[in-house]
């Protein structure tokens, strides 16, 4: 499982267990292929230790717990769960299966805690079929939203610390899942769709009255092109009532986000916050959706999220988890370089990336002859120039640039990180 876990985290062109083994110095891929299928170990405990990892380095109070799907295109019938259904990481219909998962977030970092793979009818109304792919046989029909509840259910249960959840409209237009949050005591922003009604009229009507002096210009939080500033409208709707016939806690909103260059681009949500939340509150939510993105498109690019090989319903699980493992190591690595202070007085630098800590650890004598500070120098590099390409974005749309690059300041070779992986 190491030797995996390395292998994901290293310079493998494709991290399946062929390459890996290769990577690892096995004398053939059996051992991973093992690992997958047959040995003995429970994923689920692993997911739960992963969990506690995440809350010990990335968790602060107020977290937010974000719901997604995400598609992996596959060949073939046999894949556990894989058929023809709608993908929105493709943006259309393919041959894929369709994993549900959890990605937490604060302001130190984010990555995935959870996952769940959808099962299709057509899976589970034929029970030879999914023997053939090792689907337990207590594993029966779940919609994306069963699968999210359980997730959350399990957060909650989890170290994790949160008060929030965000999720997109394929889980908030459900009433049942927002319901489910309110009386797990959990607040909420999440996407609705435009004919989502509100006590009656759909919401799009509803914000088309809005004055003129309802929009305000706020920032969802930092995105790769800089700040994702949007124009936002909000209303109070009802106070939620309390079980117990109380004073009302928690204030029910409304909310749409129109785009500035684009003003018929406009997007909806409903929000069940604490009576003192602000609306700038409520975006700063909504704004960490995107995070999970980011998890998946940095987990893919540089843990092989997406590069199994696998077609039983557990080597899915397992592979899935060990990739989220590597990811969530990189990310507590990034958090942990930000607090030590590598950029506080370097504006010309970039923060450390999950990327650029993942090819920091993979640099070898083999592949850079020139040695390790060579490949340091390097990642500085980069990183002053993407500083650069981002001061030149804030420029173009207005914002005021935050420090300006010492031209002055000498070329630094000490290393960035100071915990390597064991064995390394």
């Amino acid at each position: 499982m190491r030797d995996y876990v390395r292998g994901l985290l290293g310079p493998v062109g494709r991290k399946n267990s062929w390459q890996l083994a290769e990577y690892a110095g096995h004398a053939t891929p059996h051992g991973l292929q093992h690992l997958l299928s047959h040995s003995r170990w429970d994923a689920d405990g692993l997911r739960d230790d992963l969990q506690t990892y995440v809350a010990e380095q990335l968790g602060m109070p107020g977290g937010v717990l974000i719901v997604d799907d995400t598609g992996f295109v596959k060949k073939g019938t046999t894949s556990a769960g894989v058929q023809r259904q709608y993908s929105g990481t493709a943006g259309r219909t393919e041959n894929c299966q369709i994993g549900v998962f959890a990605a937490y977030a604060t302001t130190r970092g984010h990555a995935l805690v959870d996952r769940e793979l959808y099962l299709p009818k057509s899976w589970t109304g034929d029970r030879e079929r999914c023997r053939a792919a090792r689907v337990p046989d207590d594993r029966t029909f779940a919609t994306k939203g069963d699968l999210a509840r359980d997730m959350i259910e399990r957060a909650l249960a989890s170290p994790l610390p949160f008060t929030w959840v965000t999720a997109d409209s394929a889980y908030g237009q459900d009433s049942h899942f927002r319901r489910f949050l309110e009386d797990r005591g959990l607040f909420y922003v999440v996407a609705v769709p435009k004919s989502q009604q509100v006590n009656g009229p759909r919401i799009d009507h509803l914000i088309e009255q809005a004055p003129l002096e309802a929009w305000q210009r706020l920032s969802a939080g930092q995105g790769a092109k800089g700040e994702r500033s949007y124009d936002w409208a909000a209303a109070r709707l009802p106070a939620v009532a309390e079980p117990d016939g109380g004073e009302p806690t928690r204030q029910r909103w409304m909310l749409a986000r129109r785009s500035i260059s684009k003003p018929d681009e406009i997007a909806y949500y409903l929000a069940c916050a604490p009576l003192e939340a602000t609306a700038a509150d409520l975006v700063r939510v909504a704004g960490c959706r995107w995070k999970i993105e980011e998890c998946f498109q940095s987990a893919k690019n540089e843990c092989g999220l997406d590069q199994y090989e696998v077609r039983r319903y557990v080597g899915w699980y397992r592979h899935i988890t060990l990739a989220m493992l590597a990811h969530a190591f990189l990310a507590a690595m990034a958090a942990q370089e930000r607090e030590k202070g590598d950029t506080a007085d370097t504006p010309d630098l970039v923060d450390l990336t999950p990327a650029e800590i993942r090819r920091l650890l993979a640099t070898e004598p083999r592949r850079y002859p020139a040695g390790r500070d060579h490949a340091v120098n390097w990642s500085r590099w980069r990183r002053r120039h993407q500083a650069r390409a981002r001061r030149c974005h804030y420029m173009r749309r207005g914002h005021p640039l935050v420090g300006r690059p010492r031209q002055d300041r000498p070329t630094t070779t000490a290393h960035p990180l100071h915990s390597p992986l064991p064995g390394r």
